[in-house]
């Protein structure tokens, strides 16, 4: 017996989502790529059953030819949802500060590679370099080069319009790792990447924002026989329409993501996110640096969080599928689990206090001090509001740091007395900032 013959869980359209992300003007109507998905999608199933939540997500939004993220600029004004470095440049800066505070509690090294995963439109990459640039002074001497990691050619373009302008170009192959590279105008280059696989090893501070939130999940609820994983499948009763089944038996995901004391009845694991929290851990703990991870998220608590957005509107999950945005909040818990003792781990926080410890109200009034343009004044202020209010952005935003334990470590002085040197400054962000 297969999926079809299980009674539907889920019907389209009635999902209980969840607080939405903020969300932009509403975008143009989409080509009809999104039949051509759908078309893809229902011969896929017809040859081989339903397919996971996972496989949906990866398929809708990656797919190389037809794929949400391949094709669309999704960001900004025009797009399906705006994010913090493109509501406030504070938010962009204080980063930059974080960066350049985990330089310096690191021992200043020579080489400083900063990874961006999913840099949007560049906007925060920007933000942060042109700390960089006003801080030159502090990191005089040292290296300082960009990393990328970006699958949408579309949006490579844009962020390489932001950060170089024209001095930028594409590899002559596709087989080449580093498929753009560029110069910033102060003379830093920038490199592209389709996976974090292919950044050189090295110091680095990886920073990912609104990126794990993207990431394919599988979706598994409990029942009376035990564990059963989500599926989607075609829906017998409307052509060209698709809907949640559950699997009849235990599937390899039900089977081996879930924890044996699971206490909730609806449970969403991205097995994505764990590998790719280990490829960091491994490096972080190997070469030095630290990660920032920033996204809509909880610890281990929520349940049914997979939603869609298009233009101004949430937009149910499984309809028109690769015309909306894809996500579903990150869970920490399982992130902090999968990065186990090889580093420490902090958060999560709220956006809020994070940028409060950050300093981001000293900021605030130093830019409105040296402010006389009125339409920039409140600019500034919509901004601090909407990254900072708690019934916006400033409580549904997490952040989450893994550092590696010498970090922490506090360095010894003489080797007869073996006298304790002065503590590490604390993990910005997690505690009151000290530079």
């Amino acid at each position: 017996m297969d999926c079809r013959g299980e009674k539907k869980l889920f019907v389209a359209g009635t999902w209980n989502f969840p607080q939405t992300r903020l969300h932009s003007t509403p975008a143009q109507q989409r080509p009809p790529t999104g039949i051509s998905m759908l078309k893809h999608l229902t011969s896929k199933i017809k040859s081989t059953g339903p397919i996971s939540v996972a496989e949906y997500m990866r398929e809708v939004l990656t797919n190389p030819v037809l794929g949400y993220y391949v094709h669309n600029d999704m960001l900004g004004a025009e797009g399906d949802f705006i994010t913090s470095p493109e509501i406030s440049q504070i938010f962009g800066e204080l980063l930059g500060i974080w960066c350049v505070s985990e330089w310096m509690a690191a021992g200043k090294p020579k080489n400083l590679q900063v990874v961006e995963l999913g840099p949007g439109r560049g906007s925060l990459a920007s933000d942060i370099l042109r700390v960089f640039s006003q801080l030159s002074s502090v990191l005089a001497g040292s290296s300082v080069t960009v990393h990328l990691v970006e699958v949408s050619p579309r949006l490579s373009e844009v962020q390489a319009q932001t950060l170089t302008g024209d001095q930028h170009q594409t590899a002559g192959t596709e087989n080449e790792p580093v498929y753009r590279r560029g110069t910033t105008s102060t003379g830093l280059p920038v490199f592209w990447y389709r996976g974090l696989e292919d950044v050189p090893k090295g110091f680095s501070l990886f920073l990912a924002h609104e990126f794990f939130d993207a990431l394919p999940i599988h979706k598994f609820q409990r029942t009376e026989q035990g564990w059963r994983e989500i599926m989607v499948d075609i829906d017998p009763q409307v052509d060209e329409k698709l809907r949640f089944v559950l699997a009849p038996t235990p599937t390899l995901a039900s089977s081996t993501l879930l924890q044996v004391d699971e206490q909730r009845a609806h449970v969403e694991v991205c097995p994505e996110a764990g590998v790719l929290i280990q490829r960091l851990t491994d490096r972080i703990a190997r070469d030095g640096g630290a990660s920032l991870i920033a996204d809509y998220g909880h610890d281990g608590t929520k349940t049914d969080t997979f939603r869609g957005f298009r233009g101004h509107n949430l937009h149910e999950v499984l309809a028109a599928p690769g015309t909306a945005d894809l996500t579903a909040d990150v869970d920490f818990g399982y992130l902090r689990r999968i990065a186990g003792e090889q580093v420490a781990s902090f958060g999560p926080v709220t956006q809020q206090q994070f940028l409060k410890n950050m300093g981001i109200d000293v900021r605030l009034q130093v830019l409105l001090r040296n402010c006389a343009d009125a339409p920039t004044r409140e600019q500034l202020l919509r901004g601090y509001d909407v990254v900072m209010n708690p019934e916006k952005m400033g409580e549904r935003f997490k952040f989450f740091a893994l550092v590696p334990h010498s970090r922490l470590a506090v360095p010894s002085q003489g080797t007869i007395a073996k006298k304790k040197g002065p503590a590490p400054p604390p993990v910005a962000g997690f505690s009151q900032l000290a530079l």
